[in-house]
């Protein structure tokens, strides 16, 4: 008996001890888990902060087309998703109209920008022309009075001839009667010499009267001096080449009649010519009389005349839209023919520097044009902006762009497609540049807001232009009534398994103005749409 109740007292002490064990070892537990938990809650809000959440998943090509779940598009790429501070916590100073893309996709896209600077805009307006003799250097041989061409001492047309070079040599019977008439006043004068002064007054009068209708005559000094020194009437009269030049024109045959005015020869000087160029109506107010012109012909590619610009012509051709415009320049060895065509250019433009961007960073929609500025690293902005002169790459911006200020100058079209662009131009009017970023939920608004949606029925498919007509019934968002219109398709998958008659639900963007694209389209009866974080 006494020895069950000490084996019953020891028990009874272990189960003590154990138990004040167990609760020494809770408590222990419990003050160390306490004073652990100022790290494990610092822990606990550090990791959602390492991964932010995901709003929502965006189409890849830029179209505003939005899933709150993770999805492909018609050809297989998946929906970028957009995490929570991307639109919000990034920047505080972004604009609600900014384009944000990764620098990853960046270097894919190939997007190089360069700052828009002070220049002087220089440019060159190009003209066709032709090579055409210089009018006052072309002389018509012409003999004043009537009769025969008694010997040809130049017979070629293209022949060069020198300055007094005899051309022909002609025969007249007026000719030769002048002359007598002017030997018989000289005889006079020399018989009256113990006249009385008025007779010898009259007979010299007679006798310069004739001598000066043989001047007009044309009649060679040397001619009419072999004539005074001599008295002797010549049967012939040679005509010479009045200047150094090209027989451009001969009429003069052997032995052939000529009546008074008639020209038998035609010497052009060709040691200056003029160029005629047709400048395009739009550059003619840039082209001014003095300025320098550079002239290139194609049968000397390796050549370039230079000459002066003096003349602008006051007449347009209705036909080319063109005004003629005149170019002096000289021509050694005369390698610029008659009739040549050539290529002018003449260099244009201010001297003033003006604030430029290269041409290509400018986005023309035809109502609007809008440059790309890069904010920083990852984030665009576009602006409208005011144009002025251009030059060959250039173009001055007189509004939206400040000098320094980086602007997209290559892939800006790749830019357009990787992003909602047209939405975020919308938001132009709306959020002018350091306005406070739009919430986060903004953006997906900002984006559904430019697509539309609609049912109908399928009436026509033409799978290789790539275009689908549809039946459709009214849509909202354009005040549109029902009607049947013809859509193009963003991806020829969207038309697989299609035929007309069936029931569609689509979504369609425009992406120029007039040019409706179908983004989505669904076989079937109209389905209520997933609502987008845009819609929360």
């Amino acid at each position: 008996m006494k020895a069950s109740n000490i084996i019953l007292a020891l028990l009874v002490l272990a189960g003590v001890g154990a138990g004040g064990y167990w609760l020494g070892g809770r408590g222990h537990t419990a003050s160390t888990g306490a004073s652990a938990s100022g790290p494990a809650d610092a822990q606990a809000a550090a990791s959602p902060a390492k991964t932010p959440k995901i709003l929502y998943y965006r189409n890849p090509m830029g179209l505003p087309d939005t899933s709150p779940t993770p999805k492909k598009d018609p050809m297989g790429m998946d929906y970028i998703p957009v995490y929570e501070g991307e639109d919000e916590g990034g920047d505080k100073q972004a604009g609600a109209n900014q384009i944000r893309i990764s620098t990853e996709k960046i270097q894919k896209l190939g997007v190089r920008t360069e700052a828009a600077a002070m220049r002087a805009l220089g440019r060159t307006v190009r003209a066709a022309g032709r090579v055409e003799p210089d009018e006052r250097r072309v002389y018509a041989i012409s003999p004043k009075f009537e009769g025969y061409v008694e010997r040809l001492h130049v017979n070629v047309t293209g022949q060069p001839v020198g300055r007094g070079q005899p051309l022909f040599e002609v025969y007249s019977p007026e000719l030769v009667s002048a002359q007598r008439e002017y030997a018989i006043a000289v005889q006079g004068v020399q018989a009256m010499s113990g006249a009385t002064s008025e007779a010898q007054a009259g007979m010299k009068q007679l006798a310069e009267a004739s001598l000066a209708r043989l001047r007009n005559w044309d009649l060679s000094p040397e001619q009419i001096a072999a004539l005074v020194k001599t008295g002797e009437a010549r049967r012939t009269v040679t005509f010479r080449s009045p200047v150094s030049g090209i027989v451009t024109e001969k009429k003069a045959l052997q032995g052939m009649r000529f009546m008074p005015g008639e020209a038998l020869y035609q010497v052009t000087d060709l040691s200056s010519v003029w160029v005629v160029a047709d400048v395009f109506e739009q550059d003619i107010g840039l082209v001014r009389s003095g300025a320098r012109a550079s002239v290139k012909i194609n049968a000397y590619p390796d050549k370039t005349f230079e000459g002066k610009i003096t003349y602008v012509y006051p007449t347009l051709k209705a036909e080319t839209r063109t005004v003629p415009v005149r170019v002096e320049l000289g021509n050694p060895g005369q390698l610029l023919k008659p009739a040549m065509f050539t290529q002018v250019e003449v260099q244009v433009g201010g001297k003033s520097p003006v604030l430029t961007v290269p041409d290509s960073a400018v986005i023309d929609s035809g109502t609007r044009r809008i440059v790309l500025v890069q904010v920083k690293e990852g984030r665009f902005e576009p602006r409208e902006v005011k144009l002025g002169a251009r030059s060959e790459n250039y173009v001055e911006v007189q509004e939206g762009v400040k000098e320094g200020e980086q602007v997209v100058v290559a892939a800006n079209f790749l830019i357009d497609a990787e992003s909602n662009l047209k939405a975020a131009i919308g938001g132009l009017a709306a959020a002018p540049a350091g306005s406070q970023a739009a919430p986060a939920a903004a953006a997906p608004a900002a984006a559904a807001a430019v697509g539309h949606k609609g049912e109908g029925t399928v009436d026509e498919i033409d799978a290789k232009a790539g275009t689908i007509s549809l039946n459709h019934g009214p849509i909202a968002s354009l005040k549109w009534p029902a009607m049947t219109m013809e859509f193009k398709v963003a991806h020829a998958a969207l038309l697989q398994g299609l035929k007309p008659g069936a029931p569609v639900t689509f979504e369609f963007v425009e992406r120029q103005p007039g040019e409706w694209v179908i983004t989505s389209l669904v076989p079937g009866a109209a389905k209520t749409a997933a609502k987008s974080p845009a819609g929360n």
